[in-house]
Order: structure tokens, then C-alpha cells, then sequence
């Protein structure tokens, strides 16, 4: 059952959870950095967020044949596609990891994570001060 509540924050929700999923990706890149033919991955979390806010309520999705799914209910993580990131300078044991683009890459991240966090404790602060009238 769905509330007022879950739907003001859903989309949010599902930022978190991409964000999150992206964080172990970007983690496993870096702790494969010296495994041979080891490929480094990432999502593109343009696109997959954009099919999150789809899912949350911004877009609504037709389904034309029997043989679809329903999009109601699903995951921030059913549009994060896990895709191969092109590599810049693959060592010669074919590992395509370069430590100081996942380590930016995980701290952006992780960044936009505590970002994501401090907007949904900013509006739970409001919800609340609105609740109590003042």
C-alpha cells in the first residue's frame, strides 16, 4: 500500500539506491585493479535515473503487448545497466582499471550520495515542521 509519504519520496529513494549501486561497482573496479583481464564496469546513471523518474510517477508507461511487464513497482535498479567502461590505457595483462578515474569516480559518487541524503533530510525537516504548525 502506497502513501503520500512513499511517493514524496520515491524518486529520492530511488537515487539513493542507484547511487548505492553504482558505489559498489565503482568499489569492485578498484579492488580488481591489479587482476588480470579484469574490465572495469560502470552505469550510465544518466539513463537509468531518468528510467527511475519514469518509474516514480514522472512518465507514464503504456503496455502495448501481453508479453510486457509491468513498470508500477519497479526498482531504481531494473534501468541500471552494468556496461563496460572504455579503456584509456589497458595494462598489458588486458586489465582495463585505472585507479585514479574509479577513485575520482567513487568519491563523486560518494559525494553525491551525502548530497542526495542531506536533500531528503532537509524535506522529512519540513514534512515535520509542517505537521507540528510551525
Amino acid at each position: 500500500m502506497s502513501t503520500s509519504i512513499d511517493n514524496a519520496f520515491a524518486f529520492q529513494s530511488r537515487v539513493l539506491a542507484l547511487r548505492g549501486y553504482r558505489q559498489q561497482i565503482l568499489a569492485s573496479n578498484i579492488a580488481n585493479a591489479d587482476t588480470p583481464n579484469y574490465k572495469a564496469r560502470d552505469i550510465d546513471f544518466a539513463s537509468a535515473l531518468r528510467q527511475a523518474q519514469g518509474a516514480a510517477g514522472g512518465v507514464s508507461l503504456t503496455k502495448t503487448s501481453a508479453g510486457h511487464l509491468d513498470a508500477k513497482g519497479a526498482g531504481a535498479l531494473a534501468g541500471a545497466k552494468v556496461m563496460y567502461r572504455s579503456a584509456v590505457q589497458p595494462s598489458i595483462d588486458g586489465n582495463t582499471v585505472d585507479t585514479n578515474i574509479e577513485q575520482a569516480q567513487f568519491s563523486e559518487n560518494a559525494l553525491q550520495y551525502m548530497s542526495t541524503l542531506q536533500f531528503i533530510n532537509g524535506d522529512i525537516r519540513d514534512t515535520l515542521l509542517a505537521l507540528k504548525g510551525q
